[in-house]
């Protein structure tokens, strides 16, 4: 799998539009100029986005539209509200207007090289964003620019133990998942696992999918409460689940930071105000602003030009008083 290849970093991605925040649903285009297959020399993108199911998504579409804009491409932008028949339907849509590529972050890993080959055969190149397929055929997409979500599980995982080092232990957990079949949810959890699975004084109590949205990040660790008595470290693979599970945690009567450490990945502005507030206890982060890297490559592959297959963001992690001094400047 894409995930599992050692990759190369080709710098510092801008942060964009599906890490939670960019704005839009529905199908339209942005950007002006010719129609789709009109020999004038601009590119045409159909992009299709998850959904607007976090602040992290939302930037990664922001960043998308606004690097397309400003790279002269035009976009043709459709939001699949978290299904997968949506985007199957908007990439087929995509061929049919003769676009000169397709991008899209797919919502679930799974169930792809059909509509994939059908780009294929119609001449038109694939670049997948932010998360990966697990189809065996690698020439049915140019690359994959992302980054790497097990990396991110054993960043997060690696805290923990540090952090726990002391306790005699048994330190009892509880994970908020992304949804199920994502590769961010299935990656992440599998870092985190690699990290702490075989150390028994580390029990995982309950894993459950959340969605990576607020609502059901909150409705998930209500139900983790009544069913735990004692929780010592929540595990969310996102801000916005986590962000939900503050607000259980505090109707329960317990203080989120203090009698259950919190860890979550992202880095959006809300999860960064929570960690400096003492909430959340350490953020891995994952940049959203994928857009202009993106509509360079898409430049590069529709000249014919050799790019990477892998393309890694570079990625950092927050302490609370690292959150408090990137807050000023945070862009998401």
């Amino acid at each position: 799998m894409l995930r599992k290849l050692s990759a190369v970093v080709l710098g510092g991605v801008l942060v964009a539009a599906t890490l939670a925040a960019c704005g839009g649903e529905g199908s339209g285009t942005s950007g002006g100029g010719a129609a789709a297959g009109k020999d004038d020399g601009k590119i045409t993108m159909g992009f299709s986005q998850v959904g607007a199911e976090s602040g992290w998504r939302t930037a990664n579409t922001k960043s998308v539209q606004e690097s397309a804009k400003e790279a002269g491409i035009e976009l043709k932008f459709s939001d699949a509200q978290q299904k997968q028949e949506n985007q199957i339907k908007a990439i087929r849509t995509f061929i049919s207007q003769k676009v000169d590529i397709i991008a899209f972050s797919p919502v679930v890993e799974s169930g792809w090289d059909t509509v994939l080959k059908e780009a294929k055969d119609a001449g038109i190149p694939v670049i997948l964003t932010d998360r990966a397929v697990d189809s065996p055929d690698k020439t049915l997409y140019k690359t994959f620019i992302g980054s790497d979500f097990v990396v991110e599980g054993t960043k997060a995982g690696e805290w923990v133990k540090k952090e726990f080092a002391s306790a005699a232990g048994p330190v009892n957990m509880v994970e908020l998942q992304g949804n199920t079949g994502a590769a961010p949810a299935i990656d992440r959890k599998e870092g985190f696992a690699s990290v702490l699975g075989s150390d028994a004084k580390f029990k995982m109590l309950a894993s459950q999918p959340g969605d990576f949205t607020r609502v059901k990040g909150k409705e998930v660790m209500e139900a983790f409460l009544r069913a735990n008595k004692d929780i010592d470290l929540l595990y969310a693979h996102n801000d916005d689940m986590g962000l939900g599970a503050i607000e259980a945690i505090e109707a329960a009567g317990k203080k989120p930071g203090v009698d259950i450490k919190i860890v979550t990945v992202d880095a959006v502005k809300d999860g960064m105000q929570a960690l400096a507030d003492g909430k959340i206890n350490f953020i891995v982060e994952c940049s959203p602003l994928l857009g202009p890297q993106l509509m360079e490559l898409a430049k590069k592959v529709v000249a014919g030009e050799t790019v990477p297959e892998r393309v890694l963001t570079e990625e950092t992690t927050f302490t609370q008083e690292q959150a408090k001094a990137a807050l000023p400047e945070r862009k998401y």
